[in-house]
């Protein structure tokens, strides 16, 4: 791919998402859509998809920037039924999907429906964690979404290797497998991945903290996806464990490291994220029609293969909410051998059906399908039925989840004012633990600039902290026709006063999130109003230098 061309499919696919973001489309639809339209255009060139380096390069970030974000409390609660969706579901449903593309697609061998299987049965929660956090989902619903999505991508791929193992002549047995070495190459890729994931995210932390360097620590956090992907693939890993280990460490500590870092991050991994994903979907559609014209020229019926298409996309769809529903049946079922059921979170029959409608395919669907090897036997067949299963789903599923979402009424309406009185509470909390800390340091400080001038420092941090009612920028005018050394004095001694107060307050934060007193999202909007006071003082500082 020329330069100038991968750089007018970067510039055109941001543009078609802006303009699907600006008036609420479906952002993946709007991209294959215009990509496929688009290809039919005289002199537009036929992008070549590397399968392999989309799952290197565009993958690794996407999980990253969505690992980080999770809670991690509210994940570990919540493993149950993040494994169950996130791996058995993944199997169950690559298992039934193959057998029905063996059965409607004649001549498919098993072991190449199998990695059909294995490549649409993870879903993306992009479109769906988009959708819900739009419409006010339940917080527990949205961690069950995105925590699957983090994990499901690990079970899929691993299953696919072995799959394509299988197909090449390796391995045997029930379906074409080797459920023994299947069983061994999972085991070796969690455990590989996860243990390296974490010591990648320790080590980062580690350096991260100790250094006062922005730029710095924002490139250290966008080589850690990459180093975590790669070095846990080269090791046998899971590359994609690896990242999501890393991730919700990294997430989990990002209060300790410096306010900077995080104030620069966020918005450059929302930035990345929209770019990959555009760029992505934007390749399909370009690909779509080719791998039509491929399919078409074969030698199979084409009504057949559309009838193919229409199978899988109906097994892909229907597989979600049966396996949903059933696992609520055993769960539900009496248990007269268990005296203590579990008291946690125990979703409706509205959140059921939600949760198995949010099945929508995506980038590694996409990724996985591009990657099969070009020696892979009905290579076209299986990259079209993937297509279809991809954007069937974007088009059932994604268009109307926000029609069920609003029809079954699953919202959490105290949500937001529990989040407010949370909010109101740990402020107040804060507040009063640096007031004591004001008091503490002020003898100290009298020490250094006098007893008069210690109070008065000490009562301009007082103010700002009981009420906002006079910002220090105002407080520091006040007194400019004062000495200059002397204001200079003042300021620096200001400067650290205020820097040790916000960090009693970042304590506080985390004392409070770590005894399951608070939840991640309220944390995080105190915290990042507390970046923009530290980055406020420092700028203030800096500007009296």
């Amino acid at each position: 791919m020329e330069g100038p061309a991968l750089l007018a499919l970067a510039v055109g696919a941001v543009t078609v998402a802006a303009v699907a973001r600006r008036f609420g489309w479906q952002t993946p639809l709007l991209l294959v859509l215009v990509g496929f339209v688009v290809s039919f255009v005289p002199g537009v060139p036929e992008f070549a998809i590397d399968g392999d380096l989309l799952l290197a390069v565009v993958l690794p970030p996407l999980l990253y920037s969505a690992a980080v974000e999770v809670s991690y409390a509210d994940f570990r609660a919540l493993l149950r039924p993040i494994v169950q969706l996130g791996v058995v579901l993944v199997v169950v449903t690559a298992v039934v999907v193959a057998l029905v593309a063996h059965w409607v697609v004649p001549g498919l061998p098993l072991p190449a429906a199998l990695v059909l299987g294995a490549v649409v049965a993870p879903p993306d929660a992009v479109s769906a964690a988009a959708i819900g956090r739009q419409l006010g989902l339940p917080r527990p619903v949205m961690t069950v979404l995105s925590g699957e999505s983090l994990i499901n991508d690990a079970a899929s791929l691993t299953f696919y290797k072995v799959a394509l193992a299988a197909v090449f002549g390796v391995g045997g047995g029930v379906l074409g497998l080797d459920w023994g070495v299947a069983a061994g190459t999972f085991g070796l890729a969690v455990g590989v991945g996860v243990l390296l994931g974490l010591a990648i995210g320790v080590v980062v932390h580690v350096v991260r903290v100790r250094l006062d360097d922005p730029v710095v620590t924002s490139v250290m956090g966008l080589v850690v996806p990459f180093a975590a992907y790669l070095l846990a693939e080269e090791l046998e890993g899971s590359g994609v464990l690896a990242v999501v280990a890393a991730g919700l460490y990294l997430g989990h500590r990002s209060p300790e490291a410096g306010y900077a870092s995080r104030l620069q991050e966020r918005p450059l991994w929302s930035s990345l994220d929209l770019l990959l994903q555009a760029v992505v979907f934007a390749l399909i559609g370009l690909q779509l029609r080719y791998v039509a014209e491929s399919v078409v020229e074969s030698q199979r019926s084409n009504v057949a293969l559309v009838g193919a298409a229409a199978a899988v996309l109906l097994t892909v769809i229907v597989v979600r909410p049966l396996f949903v529903f059933a696992v609520e049946a055993l769960r539900r079922a009496p248990r007269p051998w268990s005296a203590r059921r579990s008291r946690s979170h125990r979703p409706t029959w509205q959140q059921q059906a939600v949760i198995s409608w949010t099945g929508m395919r995506g980038v590694v669907t996409l990724a996985a399908a591009a990657a099969v090897p070009a020696d892979f036997p009905d290579r076209d067949v299986l990259q079209l039925l993937a297509f279809t299963a991809a954007i069937g789903t974007l088009l059932l599923q994604g268009l109307s989840l926000p029609w069920l979402i609003r029809r079954l009424d699953v919202h959490d309406a105290g949500q937001a004012q529990r989040d407010a009185e949370a909010e109101v509470h740990l402020v107040e909390r804060a507040t009063a633990a640096a007031l004591e800390r004001v008091a503490e340091l002020e003898r100290d400080i009298a020490a250094r600039v006098g007893p008069e001038r210690a109070k008065a420092v000490a009562d301009r941090i007082r103010g700002p902290l009981k009420g906002r009612a006079q910002s220090m920028a105002a407080s520091v005018r006040a007194e400019e026709q004062e000495d200059a050394d002397r204001n200079r004095k003042r300021a620096q001694v200001f400067h650290r006063v205020r820097q040790e107060i916000i960090e009693v307050q970042r304590r506080v934060l985390m004392e409070e999130r770590d005894e399951g007193h608070l939840d991640d999202e309220v944390m995080r909007a105190v915290l990042q109003e507390l970046d923009y006071e530290e980055a406020a003082s420092a700028s203030s500082w800096v500007g009296r230098l």
